[in-house]
């Protein structure tokens, strides 16, 4: 959350679908979220957070970093080659990859516009770039 609990820019906030895997996941953790909820009994401190300390309290980035750490140690990850970042990168490549529209990576991710995307990301956007070679391809087929 940022400071003021506010999102970046108005941009920013925006309704998202999630994937049903994401959605089990979070059933998951709410029912493990009020087991510790339970345990803390008289502690716990409630913020009405999706993810909190052991005592319903915002998480600090310190702890955030350290548990992202400890994930990526247990899936056998480096943790210097993976950060926040390079997975922001990565869901877009995948994206990518899998064929969705400039248009739509933009808008997933919250830029204004593809030229943001296009420029920060090129190295991920793959299909996008192919697109149009394929696109001559099939015009201007072999005779």
């Amino acid at each position: 959350m940022r400071a003021g609990g506010d999102t970046k820019t108005r941009k920013s906030r925006r309704t998202l679908a999630l994937p049903e895997r994401c959605v089990t996941a979070l059933r998951d953790h709410r029912v493990r979220q009020d087991a510790i909820r339970a345990s803390a009994g008289d502690e716990w401190q409630d913020h009405n957070l999706v993810f909190a300390s052991k005592v319903g309290t915002p998480l600090d980035s310190h702890n955030v970093r350290r548990s992202f750490r400890a994930i990526l140690k247990k899936a056998g990850l480096d943790e210097k080659e993976w950060t926040p970042r390079e997975m922001r990168h990565s869901f877009m490549s995948l994206l990518s990859d899998s064929g969705v529209p400039l248009e739509n990576i933009s808008r997933l991710v919250g830029h204004s516009n593809t030229t943001v995307t296009e420029t920060v990301y090129r190295k991920q956007l793959r299909p996008v770039l192919l697109e149009g070679a394929e696109a001559m391809d099939q015009l201007f087929p072999d005779r």
